[in-house]
């Protein structure tokens, strides 16, 4: 009763003139657009990004046609430009002169942030055709840019492995400090990291708990890029082949899990339950779905982006329990993220 009355016409018209509905209509009808336009707020920011706008506005602030010179775009196109931006609150309006606004300038802030805007436009190449996408039809040019997901090992292209690693690395810096808020790592004595890239999570880890022992478990080619404290004991491999290194009483899997199948998750969390003593701790950190009450960024944005790599995807934290479990994992305890759409976090003990 309630969706046909709110998909017909005639009483939209008339909830907008009753004042008690009228707020309503008003925000749902805005909600709507902006599911409408997403896109194009993406590409205006991508814009903004490539012409470093916000980096320039960062220096003082300056009109259209200023910015226009500069930028080499005609002056008509960078005022649209420039008003989307500051009706998307990165920029400021005042005269005709454009400031950088609050939420510029913490877009600027935020570590590798431009970088993954830049990198959007292989995942939005692979959204050309949704439908396709959705059906399967496609090959998505995402997987290519992760060739370790499919268990490359080896030598890799140097090109490609900075490429993937420096970008993990940028992106962790903000997910390491998010879930080292949430997870403590007291009474733990030596933490190996799975996964870990180029060892922006160890960095963290580090900074917050110096006595503690470290050591990064990941392909060859990506441990020899890490940058990493000099005691950090450093093991190249593949967890799909490889066994674990053993001697750490906790082995944490930064966004790990969700580029992987089911069966490659199976078996990794075979090895760190084999890894680990008794009363070992894993810990799971990683964007989750929401479940039963689907999440506006995890099963929207993540889903989408790991259903693109072709591997992996996005489970709730259910789902990572029941995996867990059956690993031989138990006490599985689900930590509250301050910011659950940078990632959650589970920790889970051998006993």
């Amino acid at each position: 009763m309630l969706n046909r009355l709110a998909a017909s016409p005639r009483f939209q018209a008339f909830a907008a003139r009753v004042p008690l509905l009228r707020g309503i209509v008003r925000r749902e009808g805005a909600a709507l657009f902006d599911l409408m336009q997403g896109f194009v707020n993406s590409q205006m920011l991508a814009a903004l990004v490539e012409l470093r706008v916000l980096h320039i506005l960062a220096e003082g602030a300056a009109t259209p046609d200023t910015l226009a010179a500069r930028l080499n775009v005609p002056p008509d196109r960078m005022a649209v430009l420039l008003q989307a931006g500051a009706a998307m609150r990165l920029l400021r309006r005042k005269g005709d002169r454009f400031h950088l606004a609050q939420r510029g300038a913490a877009f600027l802030g935020v570590a590798g942030l431009e970088d993954m805007v830049r990198h959007h436009a292989v995942l939005y190449g692979d959204l050309a055709d949704p439908v396709a996408f959705i059906r399967g039809e496609t090959a998505p040019a995402l997987a290519d840019f992760w060739p370790y997901v499919f268990g490359a090992s080896g030598s890799m292209d140097p090109n490609v492995s900075a490429r993937y690693s420096r970008l993990m690395a940028d992106s962790q810096t903000i997910v390491a400090a998010e879930a080292l808020a949430a997870l403590s790592l007291q009474g733990v004595s030596r933490l190996l990291d799975v996964g870990g890239g180029t060892g922006a999570f160890l960095r963290a880890v580090h900074a917050r708990y110096p006595a503690l022992e470290l050591a990064l478990f990941d392909l060859p080619d990506v441990v020899a890029l890490a940058d990493v404290p000099d005691h950090v004991a450093r093991h190249g491999g593949s967890f799909r082949n490889d066994p674990l290194p053993q001697g750490a009483d906790a082995i944490s899997l930064v966004r790990v899990l969700y580029d992987h199948s089911d069966d490659t998750v199976r078996a990794l969390l075979g090895r760190t339950y084999d890894a680990l003593p008794a009363g070992g701790r894993v810990l799971v950190v990683e964007p989750m779905s929401g479940g039963t009450r689907p999440d506006p960024h995890t099963d929207v944005y993540f889903s989408v982006y790991t259903m693109a790599m072709q591997t992996g995807r996005t489970r709730s934290a259910q789902q990572i329990c029941t995996l867990l479990k059956a690993a031989g994992f138990a006490n599985m305890k689900v930590v509250r993220t301050h910011r659950p759409f940078i990632t959650g976090a589970i920790s889970a003990q051998k006993l």
